[in-house]
């Protein structure tokens, strides 16, 4: 099977100092960052879009390599540099490395770009054009630089010992020229490669949900022995052996640690708190992705308001399998339409996302995960909520919908784990 690990990362920005990845000014310095480029993650990124079989292994190769320390390296030396002035735009080298990254920020600024692979630092021998446009090393970064700042800017990433070097520069002429050894490898229209790229308009079936429960489910013989079965499920586990192998305590700001509906860190410097949550019901959006695209913003919704934040926003994260099936693509389709409409009743904006497409093994798809990464804040850090009972006595309320809504158990743990069943609609 495929296995799924989605991260939820999050920063704190001045709304004065945001940098962006859009390309200005003709003739300007383009400017590679960072670690040297190896062959590592050569089609990293189609990899990641290709179904998967017993012969999947040889595939290893295409995936990075990464660099904690290097990272963090990059990661200071970025920041010192966007204080001294020196970046007129600037971008990661993610999926499909200095290729992708050179299109977008010169697509964007509606310019050319002209690269000179002979200035690329390398850290292997004889790489070929090919492979250094595509090659995915991990932390890099490309830089649209203020000519008049370029010896600061080196400075910089000389003392935190970096590679700094000029590999091209920007263009009027709207192309994506790519110079080797003399040789032009490359000269392509820049805005079809980028924001004006063809856009897939695929088949796709939807499908009705399941049909209510019909019968009256018994309980449990043993209520005790059903609980711990429930409990003992993967679905209900305690996920303590994961994230106890973490540290999720680094800069001492972690107000509400795992184990609560969602996390909670202080804003250092403020009397403010962020939450943090990460949501998903694979087997309802199995069951229906439209009503389990909805669940999983309202899921995570619950969770940050249950430990007193006001929800904000979110990103979403949608895994699927290979959406050339039309059933496929119609899981995709009706999980977006499910998310959108609980995000426009809950004024819960989308601000960012991802994909990942393709999670089949031998013909056998994961089933629909639109993950919903969403960010809530607390005005007062020190009124957030635990999950845990304080005391003897005290009065428990439940509150939501009408009681008789309170019984529904399509797609529950409990039909699932006691039953042996898995029908019914999600709630």
């Amino acid at each position: 099977g495929n296995i799924l690990v989605n991260a939820f990362a999050a920063g704190i920005a001045r709304t004065d100092a945001i940098f962006y990845s859009k390309a200005s000014g003709v003739g300007l310095p383009v400017v590679y960052l960072g670690s040297k480029t190896g062959r590592d993650g050569i089609h990293g990124a189609s990899m990641a879009s290709a179904v998967f079989n017993d012969d999947s292994h040889a595939k290893r190769p295409t995936v990075q390599v990464g660099d904690p320390f290097s990272e963090k390296l990059l990661l200071e030396a970025c920041l010192e540099l966007m204080a001294s002035g020196a970046v007129v735009a600037i971008q990661d080298m993610g999926a499909a490395g200095l290729t992708s990254s050179a299109v977008e920020m010169g697509a964007k600024g509606d310019l050319g770009i002209e690269l000179d692979l002979d200035q690329v630092p390398c850290r292997e021998t004889g790489m070929t054009a090919y492979e250094m446009m595509l090659s995915e090393s991990q932390e890099r970064m490309l830089m649209v630089l203020r000519p008049e700042k370029r010896d600061e800017a080196e400075a910089i990433f000389r003392k935190w010992d970096l590679d700094f070097a000029v590999v091209g520069r920007t263009t009027d002429d709207l192309r994506f020229r790519v110079l080797h050894q003399g040789k032009v490898e490359a000269d392509l229209p820049i805005k079809e490669l980028g924001d004006q790229a063809p856009q897939y308009d695929r088949p796709y079936v939807l499908r009705n949900g399941p049909a209510p429960i019909g019968e009256t489910i018994p309980e449990p013989k043993d209520y005790g022995e059903a609980l711990m079965r429930i409990l003992g499920s993967p679905d209900m586990s305690s996920r303590r052996f994961v994230w106890e192998q973490y540290d999720h305590l680094i800069q001492g700001n972690t107000v509400e640690k795992p184990g609560g509906d969602a996390a909670v860190i202080r804003v250092e410097g403020t009397a403010k708190g962020l939450a943090f949550s990460l949501d998903v019901t694979p087997r309802y959006c199995a069951a229906d992705p439209f009503e389990g695209g909805k669940q999983a913003v309202a899921e995570c919704w619950r969770n940050l308001t249950a430990v007193g934040a006001e929800p904000l926003a979110v990103t979403d994260n949608l895994n699927f399998g290979n959406p050339e099936r039309p059933e496929v693509m119609g899981e995709l389709v009706g999980a977006i339409r499910g998310i959108g409409e609980a995000c426009r009743a809950l004024a819960f904006p989308i601000v960012s996302g991802n994909v990942s497409l393709y999670n089949e093994t031998n013909g056998v798809a994961i089933p629909p995960t639109p993950a919903i990464g969403g960010v809530g804040l607390l005005d007062d850090v020190t009124a957030y909520a635990t999950p845990a009972f304080k005391g003897n006595g005290e009065a428990i309320l439940l509150a939501g919908a009408p009681a008789a809504l309170g019984t529904h158990l399509g797609q529950s743990i409990y039909l699932r784990e006691i039953l042996g069943r898995e029908d019914g609609p999600p709630p």
